[in-house]
């Protein structure tokens, strides 16, 4: 069977025919039909199958048949780590060259503004890791509304990882009609209960046991103890003439270490994990391909989806301690139908890890007994207290991390004391300066002098600026020196507060004073007020009920000035007439002396015309 007989469109053969594809590998033949019809699809196949281009094609085509005006999101894969969603990004480029849809690959671990760039510009087909997806969709960069085809790719990897709630999340903001596919290489009975809730009657394709190892790998394992496992590697290396070779590493820690001492023995290697940033792990992983580095030290991040061409030796340097762990591992050799050669190093504690790898896969591996260093310690590892096993490589990578923290902290304090030194340089006159400044106050004595003026007093060392005893006055408006929020006026005289007819004047302004009104003829309502006589006296314009019982001769007066009720409205200017009041002090006895409150005010500038 060919792929044209699997009915992809001339555009996508034209493309894997320019990748060298020429027959389908069984998923592909299996989970390519059903997938063009739109069904669900769960397919399980051992890694470097070409799963990938199982779902790849059939995405392609759908997605070409029936183009979107606005290019949105009509298709997402979601990932589990950065380095499969390079690789799936790279492989829609390839199928799709011909085709004119778009695609983006958000990851995180990188700045994220080329990549909303991406996704403001359009795409069709967007692949990403879920972390940085749930990033930029809370953000408003992505939407999902429009979703047509979403795929799961390396499920269980997801899930080992502790995705399972991200997922789940992600999973509320996708439509409810949608295709869904699911790949992965072991299908532990973990996930079934996600497999039931996200596909609906899928088509099943599963091309080889479950979490079984390729045939075309041969496999070993050595017994070594841990202090002559990178010795035995180097070895290794050098005698079987190792073209490339991918050796995995329990800690992060680890892999520094081992990478460090087989540059030792001349071998050039790097390390890959969690801590180096993205630009730094797709370094080294391009440094690997092009056949700069002849060893790279990873751990199990690279386990998942790192497609190296030709890859030739897998060493295990540690056990993991997930059995299925070791499948991925070893799968990243004889990929394609390639061959390939897996080596494991096992000491006295992994036997245990060894003897569960050998239950999974259902085949006993076998140990090359005749090497340099073989075992030698057979004492299992102390526990503590709490019955846990002391691992000697976790407490040595925890004092390595303890001694990074010191080192970067001790950087960071000699960064902060050598730019504080520069900015008290900076801010210190230099001598040229201090010379320049004197020869200017010689030069301003002398125009002194000779113009008859009094040379300027020597400036004196400064010292500290004593508070003065009352706050300095301001121009209206404006806030006191004490930060005070109340304004001050601006008096001529230099300090109005200082004296005793101040005070006499507060006096006078507080004291009671009788409220008269003034006699209004004819002319002020009429807007010409008529001059008072010295001796008339002004009456109080309105009386309490107290006032009442006072001198009848008053009485009339005030009611000759009380105005006629009308029942037309005053205009304002009769109302503010009738509204004037004066203010005069009552008579005072022939001969009494004057006291502080009859002074003349010195507020009298300041009155309310009222």
């Amino acid at each position: 069977m060919t792929f044209r007989d699997l009915g992809l469109i001339a555009p996508i053969l034209s493309a894997l025919e320019e990748q060298g594809y020429t027959r389908p590998s069984p998923i592909q033949e299996k989970a390519i039909p059903p997938a063009l019809e739109g069904r669900d699809v769960l397919g399980c196949a051992q890694t470097g199958t070409g799963k990938t281009c199982a779902f790849a094609a059939p995405i392609l085509q759908r997605l070409s048949a029936a183009p979107v005006k606005g290019r949105p999101i009509r298709a997402l894969i979601l990932t589990p780590t950065r380095e499969l969603a390079i690789q799936i990004g790279d492989s829609f480029q390839a199928y799709g060259s011909h085709l004119s849809l778009r695609h983006a690959v958000i990851f995180g671990g990188v700045g994220q503004n080329p990549q909303v760039e991406a996704l403001n510009r359009g795409v069709d087909i967007l692949v990403a890791t879920p972390g940085r997806l749930m990033d930029l969709h809370d953000q408003g960069f992505v939407h999902l509304e429009q979703l047509e085809i979403f795929v799961l790719d390396e499920a269980d990897r997801m899930l080992d990882m502790g995705f399972i709630h991200d997922v789940k999340k992600i999973l509320k903001w996708l439509p409810a009609r949608k295709q869904t596919m699911l790949f992965s290489a072991t299908m532990p009975p973990e996930i079934a209960d996600l497999v039931n809730s996200l596909l609906r009657s899928p088509v099943r394709v599963a091309v080889d046991p479950v979490s079984s190892p390729v045939e075309a790998i041969r496999q070993s394992v050595y017994f070594v103890d841990k202090g002559n496992k990178t010795r035995l590697l180097a070895q290794l290396i050098q005698e079987l003439a190792v073209k490339n070779a991918l050796v995995f590493t329990r800690t992060k820690h680890g892999a520094n270490k081992v990478a460090r001492e087989l540059s030792k023995y001349g071998i050039t290697a790097a390390a890959i994990h969690g801590n180096k940033s993205q630009t730094a792990r797709q370094q080294a992983l391009a440094d690997f391909r092009a056949g700069k580095l002849q060893a790279l030290v990873a751990t199990d991040i690279a386990a998942r989806g790192l497609d190296i061409e030709e890859l030739s030796h897998v060493f295990n340097y540690n056990l993991p301690e997930v059995p299925e762990t070791y499948v991925h591992r070893i799968g990243r050799t004889g990929r394609a139908g390639r061959g390939g050669e897996a080596i494991a190093f096992c000491d006295f504690s992994e036997k245990p890890l060894l003897r569960e790898i050998e239950k999974l896969t259902h085949r006993s591996i076998p140990v090359v007994e005749e090497h340099p260093w073989p075992m030698q310690v057979f004492e299992l590892p102390k526990k503590d207290k709490n019955g846990r096993t002391i691992n000697e490589e976790d407490a040595e990578a925890r004092a390595a991390a303890r001694e990074l923290r010191r080192e970067r902290e001790a950087a960071r304090q000699a960064a902060a004391q050598e730019k504080q030194e520069k900015s008290a340089q900076a801010s210190a006159p230099s001598p040229e300066a201090m010379v320049e400044g004197g020869e200017k106050k010689k030069r301003r004595r002398r125009r002194s002098k000779s113009k008859g003026e009094a040379p300027a007093a020597p400036a004196e060392s400064p010292l500290p600026a004593q508070a003065p005893a009352r706050p300095k006055l301001t121009r209206p408006g404006t806030r006191l020196e004490t930060g005070s929020a109340m304004p001050c006026t601006e008096f001529d005289r230099p300090d109005p507060l200082a004296g005793d007819r101040v005070m006499d004047a507060t006096a006078r302004l507080l004291a009671p004073r009788r409220l008269t009104l003034s006699p209004v003829s004819s002319r002020e309502e009429h807007g010409r007020p008529r001059k008072r006589s010295a001796g008339q006296a002004a009456q109080p314009r309105q009386k309490s009920e107290g006032q009442k019982g006072r001198s009848a001769h008053t009485a009339p007066q005030a009611e000759s000035r009380k105005p006629a009720p009308s029942k037309h409205k005053k205009s304002s200017q009769g109302r503010g007439q009738d509204r004037r009041r004066s203010f005069q002090d009552p008579p005072r006895p022939t001969g009494h002396p004057k006291d502080s409150t009859e002074q003349e005010s010195l507020m009298k500038p300041y009155y309310l015309d009222i």
